[in-house]
């Protein structure tokens, strides 16, 4: 984390840094809180791996020696605190929501406010990683399930809310989109081995032979027909 700061802070600082795929390595003589307003950030603090995303931060104490790796277009939340006894641990904490500073910072200045929400915030065990490849093998195996993101996001022991996030942010897309694009690539790759048009649809997840068709001309422009063709060519 670029440390802005050359002479001795006297109060908490609050900023708002921009990231464009910056790696580094650092120690300073304060505290940092650190949470992404957008993206994510890989952290490895005195050995240890961290990472700071939309939904968690972390507290960096006072004199660790910290590395870390932003994702491209990521903006982070970075407090300065001069007075970090309470700290003396890498710890993570779950982020303020979006409209928290708005309804709760009136009477403090936006630092001081974070400070106190880090205080009171209960710490964070490191999260699940989340796994995409289970979750693919788990849909894969039964492409015609229930799969709304609820369902998906039970697999991974999370809200829908947050899985939708993260799941974004791994994938690019939202876990429907995917979802979708995963039965097109199932449903194209049956039928060019030949499979029955109906029978395809059905076990992708589709519930009429026509429904099939009608996503792959709208979302891969091809027809059932030809892809048999093709896969029989």
């Amino acid at each position: 984390m670029a440390d802005h700061h050359h002479h001795r802070l006297l109060a908490p600082d609050y900023s708002v840094r921009h990231y464009e795929g910056e790696q580094q390595a650092h120690s300073h003589d304060h505290v940092q809180l650190l949470y992404a307003l957008a993206g994510r950030m890989e952290l490895e603090v005195d050995g240890k791996a961290a990472y700071v995303d939309t939904a968690s931060g972390v507290v960096i104490p006072a004199g660790a020696t910290h590395a870390y790796l932003a994702q491209k277009g990521s903006a982070l939340a970075v407090v300065d605190v001069p007075d970090g006894a309470d700290w003396a641990q890498m710890r993570r904490f779950a982020a303020p929501p979006r409209d928290w500073l708005a309804t709760h910072a009136s009477a403090l200045t936006v630092a001081q406010a974070h400070v106190a929400w880090v205080q009171q915030s209960p710490a964070l065990l490191l999260r699940r990683v989340l796994d995409v490849q289970a979750i693919t093998a788990a849909v894969r195996a039964d492409l015609a399930g229930d799969w709304r993101t609820p369902q998906l996001a039970a697999l991974a022991h999370l809200s829908a809310q947050r899985f939708h996030v993260r799941w974004q942010e791994l994938t690019g897309s939202t876990p429907q989109q995917w979802l979708r694009d995963l039965r097109l690539t199932e449903a194209s790759q049956a039928l060019a081995a030949g499979q029955p048009l109906e029978t395809t649809a059905l076990r992708c997840g589709y519930s009429t032979a026509s429904a099939l068709a009608y996503a792959l001309r709208r979302d891969r422009g091809v027809g059932s027909r030809s892809l048999r063709k093709r896969g029989g060519a």
